[in-house]
């Protein structure tokens, strides 16, 4: 599918731009065109060493700009956007984890909470034509009617990280109704790729596979995911950047957009739900080796399935994430060999170019 090309160049405010979705973005948004400010507090959740290459390889481009800061400080944050004045605001920023939320609760507070809260003070006084929000698929919680759907109530979070990131979603509506912001929320659902994260599945699975060390499965591998290619994530947020709600203009009956205020919330995921040792099993093939698998009991706050309604994305954007999970294992095993191997040589091979 043909992408959309922006008529103008854009000064994009992206949090959390040494993570691996806001370094996926911003890489997409400095190769669109676009000037990048990318805001990272380079926390130590997992290798802080993973979040400066990624860094590295955005700063070789001339229209990004770095800098290093918790958003809970909201001096240094303000201090860090206001000469930039944004058009844009993405909030990507964001403790993550689902199981690392029943070890340091306070993480989630601080960051989620606090952080998104000093975020959106900047989008009060900058004014941005959109304001977007990271949200999770986690917020559907014990909702059990699949596919999730963006206008399903989520009001029974499991974990504390899901309960932070519906916080964060109520907030967002009440500052886009008080202050007239148009905001979209978009609900991310088991992204992963290239660059991922160490401390989700598939990157532990290869890693301890390419090492070979045993995995552990939860729940007897009795789980579903809706995993999302990341190429695909970022060419929905690239999409929806430049469709901002607008109050009393619904596009169908489907829409989440609010009657208060121009905000809406949407699903960004594949709409396919994958059972873990399918997974794994594309998995063994990708690496050809089979794994050791050890099983162990449900994890305290998993959800058992999650399942995204995708139309109204594709209503919004003319997109739906395709990419299909036999060819995006291949491409972040063939990643994660070649970064084990050189880290230097991966890195200069993901140079920012345009598109």
């Amino acid at each position: 599918m043909e992408r959309p090309k922006s008529s103008s160049r854009l000064r994009i405010l992206v949090t959390g731009s040494a993570g691996f979705i806001g370094f996926h973005l911003a890489r997409r948004l400095l190769a669109d065109g676009h000037a990048v400010l990318g805001i990272d507090g380079l926390t130590p959740y997992y290798d802080v060493e993973l979040k400066l290459r990624r860094h590295a390889i955005l700063q070789s481009h001339h229209d990004f700009t770095c800098v290093t800061l918790m958003l809970e400080d909201a001096a240094a944050l303000n201090a860090a956007v206001e000469p930039f004045k944004p058009d844009i605001i993405v909030h990507l920023a964001a403790q993550a984890g689902v199981r690392y939320s029943l070890e340091n609760p306070r993480a989630y507070v601080d960051s989620n909470l606090v952080g998104t809260f000093n975020v959106m003070e900047i989008a009060r006084t900058q004014a941005p034509a959109h304001f977007l929000l990271a949200s999770t698929s986690s917020v559907y919680g014990a909702n059990t009617d699949t596919p999730f759907a963006e206008t399903d109530r989520a009001d029974h979070p499991l974990t504390l990280y899901a309960a932070t990131k519906k916080a964060g979603e109520e907030m967002s509506h009440a500052y886009s109704h008080l202050w007239s912001i148009p905001t979209t929320v978009f609900r991310f659902f088991t992204v992963y790729g290239p660059w991922g994260r160490p401390d989700m599945a598939l990157f532990k699975f290869a890693d301890a596979m390419l090492d070979g060390r045993p995995i552990e499965v939860f729940n007897e591998g009795r789980l579903e995911r809706d995993f999302t290619y990341i190429d695909d994530l970022v060419e929905a947020v690239t999409r929806l950047i430049h469709t901002p709600p607008v109050l009393g203009q619904p596009i169908g009956p489907g829409d989440s957009l609010s009657p208060a205020a121009p905000w809406r919330t949407v699903n960004i995921g594949r709409g396919h739900p994958v059972n873990l040792m399918d997974f794994l099993g594309i998995l063994e093939r990708a690496l050809g080796r089979n794994a050791e698998v050890v099983f162990a009991d449900m994890q305290a706050g998993d959800m058992a399935s999650t399942f995204a309604r995708a139309d109204l994305l594709a209503d919004l954007t003319g997109y739906r994430p395709e990419t299909a999970p036999e060819t995006a294992i291949i491409a972040f095993c063939e990643w994660l060999r070649a970064y084990r191997r050189d880290p230097d040589a991966a890195c200069r091979k993901a140079v920012v170019l345009p598109i």
